[in-house]
């Protein structure tokens, strides 16, 4: 009688260990996900979306992902394990990227169309606020701390801090043209934007909201128009960052202490958004225009595979299955 359930339990570990991670990645023009499996490399699952899918992101546990639909006028909350959209949230007109408060309930959405910042509850699903800004909002980023929230407007260029308390602005700072992308880093001490038209990241202290430092790019045989800054993200330790060059298809890698760039990367055509894997021992990056995902190796630098996902890929997000 024992051999049956020994039997049992042994095909549900060999199912639990199966399960590998994934990286999910939007893709803009076929209003569909990708889901890449991180062990084959491969694409395992499409799951049809609203219209113009580009930011997403995962709840804090992973039990619902967050699609800002950009054409549907929504963020939709979606079961990762069937692929079903469980409800949409008020998300104020266009929005194209978000980000998630560490509360775990709160997103700032940038709407693009309205130039406001919308924050909305993931629980009530109500909006609590909206937050006028610059023409144009784009990046989003929130302090570890979940204090500060950044919204970048392209044609304003400015990043505006916002008190997320008060849910009002303190702060307006400069940068170059058409910011993108925003993160904190080092403990929440420094927020980094990138400029695409720019072709730079301007680096702040935090507590003053001044600048401290300035990151210029310069990939060789390539026209300085096509090199241009969008996302970025951070190695363990926030030791480095790897930066999406845009349209000159390359990655820069920069020493996060010193502000240079120690080297720059082949990937795919129209470089954009990225996101790792679970140790960050794996990058994997969106590429437009070429429509597929470059895997590089973080520890030698190099691209090691590509993967062909839908069209013009947008945004990837990091999911663990186990």
């Amino acid at each position: 009688m024992k051999l049956p359930i020994l039997i049992t339990v042994t095909a549900a570990l060999l199912t639990t260990t199966a399960m590998a991670d994934e990286i999910w990645v939007t893709n803009e023009k076929d209003d569909s996900i990708s889901v890449i499996d991180i062990e084959t490399l491969e694409v395992v699952r499409t799951i049809e979306t609203g219209e113009r899918p580009r930011g997403i992101t995962f709840s804090k546990d992973h039990s619902v992902v967050y699609i800002c639909a950009s054409d549907s006028d929504a963020v939709q909350v979606m079961d990762p394990n069937t692929g079903k959209i469980l409800h949409d949230l008020p998300s104020g007109e266009d929005p194209e990227q978000f980000v998630l408060a560490p509360d775990n309930r709160h997103l700032y959405i940038a709407n693009e169309d309205d130039a406001i910042t919308t924050v909305v509850d993931t629980q009530s699903r109500t909006v609590v606020a909206q937050i006028d800004v610059g023409i144009e909002p784009e990046g989003m980023a929130v302090s570890p701390d979940g204090k500060i929230a950044i919204t970048t407007s392209e044609t304003t260029n400015m990043a505006h801090w916002i008190d997320t308390e008060t849910q009002e602005l303190f702060a307006n700072t400069l940068v170059d043209s058409r910011p993108r992308h925003a993160e904190f880093v080092k403990d929440g001490t420094e927020l980094w934007v990138s400029s695409e038209i720019g072709g730079t990241i301007t680096i702040f202290d935090v507590a003053t909201q001044t600048e401290k430092a300035k990151i210029d790019f310069e990939v060789a045989n390539i026209h300085p128009d096509r090199v241009q800054p969008v996302g970025f993200e951070f190695t363990t330790g926030d030791t480095h960052a790897f930066v999406a060059l845009g349209p000159s298809n390359h990655l820069a890698v920069v020493n996060a202490d010193t502000y240079e760039v120690e080297e720059y990367i082949l990937v795919g055509r129209r470089v954009w958004h990225m996101d790792f894997n679970a140790d960050r021992s794996q990058l994997f990056t969106t590429n437009g225009v070429s429509g597929d995902v470059t895997v590089v190796d973080v520890a030698s630098r190099k691209a090691i595979k590509s993967i062909k996902v839908g069209r013009f890929p947008w945004g990837a997000a990091f999911r663990p299955t186990n």
